[in-house]
């Protein structure tokens, strides 16, 4: 079916924090609207209170018809415990919650339950509607299309990175809601998974509202733009698509500050005058004041009316500034000022695979042979699955190899993000994770570089594995600015990191002078950055092109 969601007046906040108010949104069915902001501006609590999951602080949310079927889709698929990958599937398309609601009315329909009919005619139609009679067959063509060919039936806790990757594209495939609320689809794609999750976005009938921070992802599929403003706390829709939006709000942006230094300008040309008259009124008291006991009646009166005349000016020029409409300044956005601190350069040679062969279940890697030299910048290209994560792992020493030798320079020092994050994923404390990785660092020195990266006193007491994507990414590039590097090794860093951080690497990157491996699926900064090698990696092997 067709639906249509609508918000009106929304509200919401973490605390005493609010993120938004007056949020306005209507949802149509073909709509596909990108919802952009920093992290921490409300994008996935907003995804959370359109699906109903969450309760706003004020104003409501509609769906016509109410019996239409919503999807969420959060950022981080849960891998349950013992769920099979047709679990996984079934949970993520909402066939099982149907499922279970169908067996509850079939039960109540057995027992003569009242109003068991119409509960079962509502759960068989919601169940078929979701695509619950032939989910299994579809599943079985979607994952081989894909390449995920381990079986249905293998854990979701036993997939590599990228199998889970394969396995939540496909859940996103093979979903038929009413409104689809995507947040972060994109991260852990490779080109072919973009390029499908394009395809399906575009090609969608229903109402879909999702959150990216793929640039060229943003551009050829949204039709409208929601930007949640955390400087200016403003809600800001703009119609066409993301290259539209850009230019907009430049615009908008530009003309904000002109109107709010005309308006500054203007009155503080008033309250000079003002000023300036009052003071020419203060001397004419004085004057007159001092010459009290002059006879001449006809200069003090010329003296009383210049003083009356300058109090009345005087008095005239403040209410031409109470009538002034007042224009509140912009606020200025807090910015990331992202810097990767520099080791003494290596060797020349910084890292070598001879003959390197590993084998993990059915997955071979290599044989390979590779040099990486002080200041190679190398993009590491391929899609999911076919290696590069372990490439880099044996370059770096990490893994045991069946055979051949890997080497890592003298004088090489290591600066990491790898795709997991996993160094910020325990139940420490954020402060203690980090600490112990810049053991340098005095306390204080580790909260004020953490605050520069938006991380500030209530995230650095929290344990590491509470933190949002985002903010484990931003802890993991801080770390980059606070421990010298010659090697860095980044392993899909834009997933999870808002544009404004994005940007703020890719300007970074360009002024860092080490030796640079990079592993991205981002196609905008695969542009930006600056790189001389490149190494396509597929099915274990490597070559360079």
């Amino acid at each position: 079916m067709t639906a249509t969601l609508v918000a009106k007046d929304l509200a919401a906040g973490h605390g005493e924090r609010s993120l938004f108010t007056g949020l306005d949104l209507v949802v149509a069915p073909g709509d596909v609207v990108g919802l952009v902001g920093p992290n921490g501006a409300g994008k996935s609590t907003l995804l959370r209170l359109l699906a109903g999951l969450d309760t706003p602080e004020g104003g409501s949310v509609g769906l016509s018809p109410p019996t239409a079927n919503i999807g969420h889709l959060p950022q981080e698929p849960e891998r349950r415990p013992g769920e099979s990958i047709r679990g996984f599937l079934a949970r993520r398309t909402g066939v099982a919650a149907a499922q279970s609601a169908l067996d509850r009315a079939t039960q109540a329909l057995v027992d003569g339950a009242p109003g068991a009919d119409d509960a079962y005619a509502d759960g068989l139609e919601r169940w078929l509607a979701l695509g619950g009679a032939d989910l299994d067959e579809r599943a079985e063509e979607v994952t081989g299309t894909l390449g995920l060919t381990v079986g249905l039936d293998r854990p979701m806790t036993g997939l590599s990175g990228g199998q889970a990757a394969r396995a939540g594209l496909a859940s996103l495939l093979l979903s038929r809601y009413d409104v689809f609320l995507l947040d972060e689809p994109t991260n852990d794609l490779d080109l072919d998974g973009l390029d499908r999750l394009e395809a399906f976005v575009t090609g969608l009938r229903a109402g879909t509202v999702l959150v990216s921070h793929d640039r060229e992802f943003l551009t050829r599929t949204v039709n409208r733009v929601v930007e949640l403003d955390l400087a200016q706390q403003q809600v800001n829709v703009y119609g066409g698509g993301y290259s539209a939006y850009l230019e907009e709000r430049e615009i908008a942006r530009r003309h904000a500050r002109e109107n709010y230094e005309e308006y500054a300008d203007r009155r503080s040309a008033l309250e000079a005058r003002g000023r300036m008259q009052r003071s020419w009124m203060d001397k004419g008291v004085r004057n007159a004041q001092r010459k009290a006991g002059d006879n001449d009646k006809i200069g003090r009166k010329f003296r009383s009316e210049a003083s009356e005349k300058q109090a009345a000016k005087a008095r005239q020029t403040e209410r031409m500034i109470e009538r002034l409409e007042t224009v509140a300044e912009p606020r200025k956005e807090w910015e990331l000022r992202m810097e990767i601190a520099a080791a003494p350069r290596s060797g020349t040679v910084v890292a070598a695979l001879r003959g390197a062969r590993l084998r993990r279940g059915d997955f071979d890697f290599g044989p390979v042979d590779l040099q990486i030299d002080w200041a190679d910048r190398v993009a590491v290209t391929g899609a999911n699955g076919s290696g590069k994560s372990t490439l880099l792992a044996a370059l770096l020493g990490r893994l045991r190899l069946d055979a051949g030798h890997a080497w890592l320079g003298p004088g090489v020092v290591v600066g990491e993000v790898d795709q997991a994050r996993d160094l910020f994923h325990g139940d420490e404390p954020l402060m203690d994770a980090f600490g112990a990785a810049a053991e340098h660092l005095e306390p204080a020195d580790v909260r004020t570089l953490l605050a520069k990266f938006g991380l500030k006193a209530a995230h650095v007491l929290r344990s590491a594995a509470t933190l949002s994507p985002g903010e484990r990414t931003r802890a993991a590039l801080a770390l980059l600015q606070g421990r010298g590097v010659n090697l860095l090794v980044l392993d899909e860093p834009t997933n999870h990191l808002d544009l404004p951080a994005i940007e703020q690497l890719e300007s970074a990157l360009a002024s860092y002078s080490g030796t640079l491996l990079l592993v991205t699926h981002d196609r905008r900064m695969l542009d930006a950055v600056h790189t001389s090698r490149r190494l396509e990696v597929a099915d274990g092997k490597v070559t360079e092109s």
